[in-house]
Protein backbone atom coordinates (compact mmCIF):
# COMPACT_ATOMS: atom_id res chain seq x y z
CA UNK A 1 0.00 0.00 0.00
CA UNK A 2 1.29 3.44 -0.94
CA UNK A 3 1.68 6.00 1.85
CA UNK A 4 1.53 9.70 1.05
CA UNK A 5 2.80 12.39 3.40
CA UNK A 6 1.24 15.75 2.62
CA UNK A 7 3.13 18.94 3.43
CA UNK A 8 2.24 22.62 3.35
CA UNK A 9 -0.64 23.11 0.91
CA UNK A 10 -1.55 19.42 0.96
CA UNK A 11 -3.23 18.85 4.30
CA UNK A 12 -5.82 16.73 2.53
CA UNK A 13 -5.83 14.84 -0.74
CA UNK A 14 -8.92 15.86 -2.68
CA UNK A 15 -8.45 13.11 -5.28
CA UNK A 16 -8.49 10.39 -2.60
CA UNK A 17 -11.70 8.36 -2.31
CA UNK A 18 -11.77 8.15 1.48
CA UNK A 19 -12.82 4.85 3.04
CA UNK A 20 -12.11 5.57 6.71
CA UNK A 21 -9.90 7.46 9.17
CA UNK A 22 -7.97 5.98 12.03
CA UNK A 23 -6.55 7.73 15.09
CA UNK A 24 -3.45 5.83 16.17
CA UNK A 25 -0.81 5.94 18.87
CA UNK A 26 2.77 4.74 18.50
CA UNK A 27 5.66 4.03 20.87
CA UNK A 28 6.89 7.50 19.86
CA UNK A 29 3.70 9.41 20.56
CA UNK A 30 0.88 10.53 18.30
CA UNK A 31 1.30 11.18 14.56
CA UNK A 32 0.59 14.63 13.17
CA UNK A 33 -2.94 13.64 12.19
CA UNK A 34 -5.31 10.72 11.90
CA UNK A 35 -4.39 8.29 9.14
CA UNK A 36 -6.75 8.56 6.17
CA UNK A 37 -7.30 5.35 4.19
CA UNK A 38 -8.82 5.21 0.73
CA UNK A 39 -8.21 4.70 -2.96
CA UNK A 40 -6.31 6.82 -5.43
CA UNK A 41 -6.66 5.83 -9.09
CA UNK A 42 -8.03 2.50 -7.86
CA UNK A 43 -5.06 1.81 -5.58
CA UNK A 44 -5.04 1.50 -1.81
CA UNK A 45 -3.48 4.54 -0.13
CA UNK A 46 -2.89 5.78 3.40
CA UNK A 47 -2.40 9.52 3.88
CA UNK A 48 -1.05 11.60 6.77
CA UNK A 49 -0.90 15.41 6.96
CA UNK A 50 2.62 16.24 8.13
CA UNK A 51 1.62 19.57 9.71
CA UNK A 52 -1.78 18.40 10.97
CA UNK A 53 -5.12 18.83 9.22
CA UNK A 54 -5.28 22.48 10.28
CA UNK A 55 -1.63 23.11 9.42
CA UNK A 56 -0.82 23.89 13.06
CA UNK A 57 2.44 21.98 13.53
CA UNK A 58 5.63 23.83 12.53
CA UNK A 59 8.40 21.83 10.85
CA UNK A 60 10.64 21.60 13.92
CA UNK A 61 7.72 20.24 16.01
CA UNK A 62 6.56 17.51 13.62
CA UNK A 63 6.69 14.06 15.23
CA UNK A 64 8.49 12.46 12.32
CA UNK A 65 9.15 9.22 14.20
CA UNK A 66 5.46 8.73 15.01
CA UNK A 67 4.39 9.56 11.44
CA UNK A 68 6.69 7.03 9.77
CA UNK A 69 6.11 4.37 12.42
CA UNK A 70 2.32 4.70 12.05
CA UNK A 71 2.50 4.39 8.26
CA UNK A 72 4.71 1.31 8.45
CA UNK A 73 2.47 -0.25 11.10
CA UNK A 74 -0.59 0.45 8.93
CA UNK A 75 0.88 -1.65 6.13
CA UNK A 76 2.60 0.92 3.93
CA UNK A 77 5.07 -0.60 1.47
CA UNK A 78 6.41 2.69 0.05
CA UNK A 79 6.23 6.38 0.96
CA UNK A 80 5.97 9.39 -1.33
CA UNK A 81 6.29 12.68 0.52
CA UNK A 82 5.23 16.05 -0.85
CA UNK A 83 7.09 19.15 0.34
CA UNK A 84 7.22 22.83 -0.58
CA UNK A 85 10.72 24.21 -1.14
CA UNK A 86 12.58 27.29 -2.27
CA UNK A 87 14.57 27.09 -5.48
CA UNK A 88 18.27 27.90 -5.15
CA UNK A 89 19.60 26.93 -8.56
CA UNK A 90 17.91 25.42 -11.61
CA UNK A 91 14.40 25.25 -10.11
CA UNK A 92 11.80 27.83 -11.13
CA UNK A 93 8.81 28.68 -8.89
CA UNK A 94 5.76 26.65 -9.83
CA UNK A 95 7.74 23.63 -11.04
CA UNK A 96 8.04 20.16 -9.55
CA UNK A 97 11.29 18.37 -8.80
CA UNK A 98 12.31 14.90 -7.70
CA UNK A 99 15.40 15.30 -5.50
CA UNK A 100 17.99 12.54 -5.56
CA UNK A 101 20.30 13.83 -2.82
CA UNK A 102 20.05 15.84 0.38
CA UNK A 103 22.07 17.84 2.89
CA UNK A 104 20.96 17.88 6.53
CA UNK A 105 21.32 21.12 8.49
CA UNK A 106 18.63 20.36 11.06
CA UNK A 107 19.26 20.10 14.78
CA UNK A 108 17.32 19.30 17.92
CA UNK A 109 14.99 16.83 16.19
CA UNK A 110 14.44 13.22 17.25
CA UNK A 111 16.15 11.73 14.23
CA UNK A 112 16.52 8.00 14.86
CA UNK A 113 14.71 4.96 16.20
CA UNK A 114 18.05 3.54 17.38
CA UNK A 115 18.66 5.93 20.24
CA UNK A 116 20.76 3.78 22.56
CA UNK A 117 19.59 2.66 25.99
CA UNK A 118 18.19 -0.85 25.78
CA UNK A 119 18.26 -0.82 21.99
CA UNK A 120 21.05 -2.18 19.85
CA UNK A 121 23.28 0.18 17.91
CA UNK A 122 22.31 0.21 14.24
CA UNK A 123 23.89 2.09 11.33
CA UNK A 124 21.99 2.29 8.04
CA UNK A 125 23.42 3.02 4.61
CA UNK A 126 22.20 6.42 3.40
CA UNK A 127 24.31 6.88 0.27
CA UNK A 128 21.18 7.28 -1.83
CA UNK A 129 18.65 8.89 0.55
CA UNK A 130 15.79 8.59 -1.94
CA UNK A 131 14.98 5.10 -3.19
CA UNK A 132 16.09 5.02 -6.86
CA UNK A 133 13.39 2.56 -8.01
CA UNK A 134 10.61 4.59 -6.39
CA UNK A 135 11.98 7.77 -7.91
CA UNK A 136 12.02 6.03 -11.29
CA UNK A 137 8.33 5.19 -11.01
CA UNK A 138 7.45 8.81 -10.18
CA UNK A 139 9.56 10.12 -13.06
CA UNK A 140 8.09 7.61 -15.51
CA UNK A 141 4.55 8.53 -14.42
CA UNK A 142 5.30 12.21 -15.01
CA UNK A 143 6.64 11.53 -18.50
CA UNK A 144 3.66 9.36 -19.41
CA UNK A 145 1.21 12.01 -18.21
CA UNK A 146 3.07 14.96 -19.72
CA UNK A 147 3.70 16.52 -16.30
CA UNK A 148 6.77 18.74 -16.18
CA UNK A 149 9.06 17.26 -13.53
CA UNK A 150 12.74 17.97 -12.98
CA UNK A 151 14.40 14.64 -12.30
CA UNK A 152 17.15 15.30 -9.75
CA UNK A 153 18.10 17.95 -7.27
CA UNK A 154 19.86 18.36 -3.94
CA UNK A 155 17.52 19.13 -1.06
CA UNK A 156 18.97 21.14 1.84
CA UNK A 157 16.96 20.47 5.01
CA UNK A 158 16.94 23.35 7.52
CA UNK A 159 15.15 23.85 10.81
CA UNK A 160 12.80 26.74 10.10
CA UNK A 161 10.20 27.97 10.66
CA UNK A 162 11.80 31.24 9.59
CA UNK A 163 13.00 31.51 6.02
CA UNK A 164 16.70 31.79 5.30
CA UNK A 165 18.99 34.80 4.90
CA UNK A 166 20.58 35.50 1.53
CA UNK A 167 23.98 34.61 3.03
CA UNK A 168 22.67 31.26 4.25
CA UNK A 169 21.38 30.47 0.77
CA UNK A 170 24.80 31.41 -0.63
CA UNK A 171 26.36 28.89 1.73
CA UNK A 172 23.87 26.19 0.80
CA UNK A 173 24.59 26.74 -2.87
CA UNK A 174 28.34 26.47 -2.24
CA UNK A 175 27.64 23.17 -0.50
CA UNK A 176 25.83 21.93 -3.62
CA UNK A 177 22.17 22.43 -2.67
CA UNK A 178 19.72 23.28 -5.45
CA UNK A 179 16.62 23.64 -3.23
CA UNK A 180 15.87 24.30 0.43
CA UNK A 181 13.08 23.02 2.66
CA UNK A 182 12.28 22.36 6.31
CA UNK A 183 10.90 18.82 6.45
CA UNK A 184 13.21 16.59 4.41
CA UNK A 185 15.02 15.36 7.50
CA UNK A 186 14.76 13.36 9.62
CA UNK A 187 11.84 12.03 7.57
CA UNK A 188 13.97 10.42 4.86
CA UNK A 189 16.40 8.92 7.36
CA UNK A 190 13.64 7.42 9.50
CA UNK A 191 12.06 5.82 6.44
CA UNK A 192 15.42 4.19 5.69
CA UNK A 193 15.69 2.87 9.23
CA UNK A 194 12.25 1.29 8.83
CA UNK A 195 13.27 -0.12 5.41
CA UNK A 196 10.47 1.84 3.75
CA UNK A 197 11.17 2.91 0.16
CA UNK A 198 10.95 6.71 0.15
CA UNK A 199 10.81 9.46 -2.47
CA UNK A 200 9.92 13.14 -2.33
CA UNK A 201 8.03 15.39 -4.72
CA UNK A 202 9.30 18.92 -4.19
CA UNK A 203 7.03 21.80 -5.14
CA UNK A 204 9.14 24.90 -5.77
CA UNK A 205 7.08 27.76 -4.36
CA UNK A 206 9.57 30.63 -4.52
CA UNK A 207 13.08 31.67 -5.41
CA UNK A 208 15.19 31.25 -2.27
CA UNK A 209 16.37 34.38 -0.45
CA UNK A 210 18.63 36.57 -2.57
CA UNK A 211 17.68 34.80 -5.79
CA UNK A 212 15.49 35.92 -8.71
CA UNK A 213 12.44 37.89 -7.63
CA UNK A 214 13.39 37.18 -4.00
CA UNK A 215 16.59 39.23 -4.33
CA UNK A 216 15.31 41.93 -1.98
CA UNK A 217 12.63 40.04 -0.03
CA UNK A 218 10.38 37.01 -0.38
CA UNK A 219 6.77 37.81 -1.21
CA UNK A 220 4.67 35.65 1.07
CA UNK A 221 1.57 36.43 -0.99
CA UNK A 222 3.33 35.21 -4.12
CA UNK A 223 4.66 32.17 -2.28
CA UNK A 224 1.20 31.02 -1.22
CA UNK A 225 -0.23 31.65 -4.67
CA UNK A 226 2.49 29.53 -6.27
CA UNK A 227 2.07 26.88 -3.58
CA UNK A 228 -1.60 26.41 -4.49
CA UNK A 229 -0.79 26.08 -8.18
CA UNK A 230 2.10 23.70 -7.55
CA UNK A 231 0.06 21.41 -5.34
CA UNK A 232 -2.45 20.99 -8.16
CA UNK A 233 0.35 19.53 -10.28
CA UNK A 234 1.57 17.41 -7.36
CA UNK A 235 -1.90 15.88 -6.91
CA UNK A 236 -2.01 15.04 -10.61
CA UNK A 237 1.39 13.39 -10.41
CA UNK A 238 0.39 11.32 -7.39
CA UNK A 239 -2.73 10.10 -9.18
CA UNK A 240 -0.66 9.04 -12.22
CA UNK A 241 2.10 7.47 -10.14
CA UNK A 242 -0.10 5.48 -7.74
CA UNK A 243 -0.82 2.52 -10.10
CA UNK A 244 2.86 2.22 -11.08
CA UNK A 245 3.99 2.29 -7.47
CA UNK A 246 1.31 -0.20 -6.41
CA UNK A 247 2.55 -2.63 -9.03
CA UNK A 248 6.18 -2.38 -7.89
CA UNK A 249 5.41 -2.20 -4.17
CA UNK A 250 2.25 -4.26 -3.62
Amino acid sequence: MLAIIGGSGLTKLSTLAVAHRRVVRTPYGEPSSALVFGELAGCGVVFVARHGHGHTIPPHRVNYRANLWALKDAGASAVVAVASVGGIRGHAPGSLALPDQLLDYTSGRAHTYFDGGDHRVVHVDFTRPYTPELRDECAAAARAAGIDLQDRGVYAAVNGPRLETAAEIDRLERDGATMVGMTGMPEAGLARELELPYAAIAVIVNHAAGRGDSAGAISMEGLYRTLEQGMTHARALLECAAPRIAKRYP
